[in-house]
C-alpha cells in the first residue's frame, strides 16, 4: 500500500514548545495501533499522531483531546524524542519510512524510534542501520496479541535494539502490554522470535479449521468438537475463541488473516535462511493462500476454516 499524503489538512498544530517538551509519536492508528496509542493516551501520555487515513487521526484527537495530528511522518519525528510505530505490511513500512516527508526524513541525534510491526528481521536490520546513521537510535518491539489484547493492554512486546531506549520506554510499554522480553542488542532478534510465534499460532489455526471441517464433513457438530477440545488437554484461548468464529461463520477481523498468511510466509523465509526444514508451516502457510484468494483477506484468522471447507 503506496504512502499517500493526507488529503485533507490537519488542524493548526499546538504550540511547538508544548509539543517537545513531554510528547511522544505514534504513526499508525490501524487495527492494533489504535488500540495502543489509546492506552498510552488514557495513562496521560501527550501524542503527537500521523495515519494515511487523516480520518482515524482526527477521530483520535477529537477522543483525546491532548493529542496532535502531525502532518507527515516526518513532522511526528521531528516534534517528538521517541515515536512508536505500528505499520501493517513491508510496503506500509518502506513508503511511510523513506521519502523526503517520511520517518527517516526526520530522525537527528536524539532521536528515537521504536518500531512495533511485525517485518522481516532484514528490514528491522535496514532501519536501524539507517537511523543510526543519522544519530538516532532504534528499538525492534513487534507484539504477540491481536485487537482486543491491543485495546486492553495486553500485548506481549518482543523487543531487540538498543538498551537505553528500551529501559526509556518501559513505562509506555507496560502501559500497552502485559510483558516485555528482551532478545538482545542485536536487532532482528524479536521479529525472529515473533515469527517463531505466529508460525506456531498459525498451523495450530490450520489443524483446528481441519477438524471444524472433517467433522462437518461426516455429519459431526463442530460445536461439539470445540466443546470436546475446551475439556481436554488442547484446550487454550485460541481453541475457544476461534473455534467458535469457525463453527458460527463470525469473522469480524481480531487479526487479519493477510496479516498471518504474510507471518507464516516470513517464517518459513526465514527458515530457508538458517536451513531449517518446516513443512508443516509451509503446508499452512499454503491453506492460508487458499482462504486469500476466496476472498478472506480482510477476516479474521478463524476464516481460514473456509479453505479447509472448499477442500471437501
Amino acid at each position: 500500500c503506496a504512502f499517500e499524503p493526507n488529503t485533507a489538512p490537519p488542524p493548526s498544530p499546538r504550540p511547538l514548545l508544548y509539543i517537545m517538551s513531554d510528547a511522544v509519536g505514534f504513526i499508525g492508528l490501524g487495527i492494533m495501533g489504535l488500540g495502543m496509542a489509546e492506552n498510552l493516551a488514557k495513562a496521560g501520555r501527550k501524542l503527537v499522531v500521523w495515519n494515511r487515513d487523516v480520518s482515524k487521526s482526527q477521530a483520535f484527537a477529537d477522543k483525546f483531546p491532548t493529542a496532535t495530528i502531525a502532518a507527515t511522518p516526518k513532522a511526528v519525528v521531528e516534534m517528538t524524542a521517541k515515536t512508536y510505530c505500528m505499520l501493517s505490511t513491508l510496503e506500509a513500512s518502506h513508503s511511510v519510512f523513506e521519502g523526503e516527508t517520511g520517518i527517516l526524513s526526520g530522525v537527528s541525534p536524539g532521536k528515537n524510534i521504536v518500531d512495533c510491526a511485525t517485518l522481516t528481521p532484514q528490514r528491522m536490520a535496514e532501519m536501524a542501520e539507517a537511523i543510526r546513521a543519522k544519530g538516532g537510535k532504534f528499538l525492534e518491539a513487534p507484539v504477540s496479541g491481536s485487537k482486543k489484547p491491543a485495546a486492553d493492554g495486553q500485548l506481549i512486546f518482543l523487543a531487540a535494539g538498543d538498551a537505553e531506549v528500551l529501559a526509556d520506554s518501559t513505562a509506555d510499554l507496560d502501559v500497552m502490554g502485559k510483558a516485555t522480553h528482551y532478545f538482545g542488542a542485536e536487532v532482528g532478534g524479536g521479529t525472529r522470535m515473533k515469527l517463531c510465534v505466529n508460525m506456531t499460532m498459525g498451523v495450530q489455526l490450520a489443524a483446528l479449521s481441519e477438524g471444524v471441517a472433517l467433522c462437518e464433513a461426516v455429519g459431526l457438530d463442530s460445536a461439539a468438537f470445540v466443546e470436546v477440545l475446551k475439556q481436554g488437554a488442547m484446550n487454550s484461548p485460541l481453541v475457544a475463541l476461534k473455534g467458535a468464529a469457525m463453527v458460527n461463520k463470525t469473522y469480524a477481523p481480531q487479526f487479519p488473516l493477510e496479516h498471518q498468511q504474510k507471518d507464516l510466509r516470513f517464517a518459513v523465509q526465514v527458515g530457508d535462511d538458517y536451513g531449517v526444514a518446516l513443512p508443516v508451516a509451509a503446508a499452512t502457510n499454503e491453506l492460508f493462500k487458499k482462504a486469500r484468494m476466496a476472498g478472506k483477506d480482510k477476516d479474521d484468522i478463524a476464516a481460514v476454516v473456509e479453505a479447509s471447507r472448499k477442500l471437501q
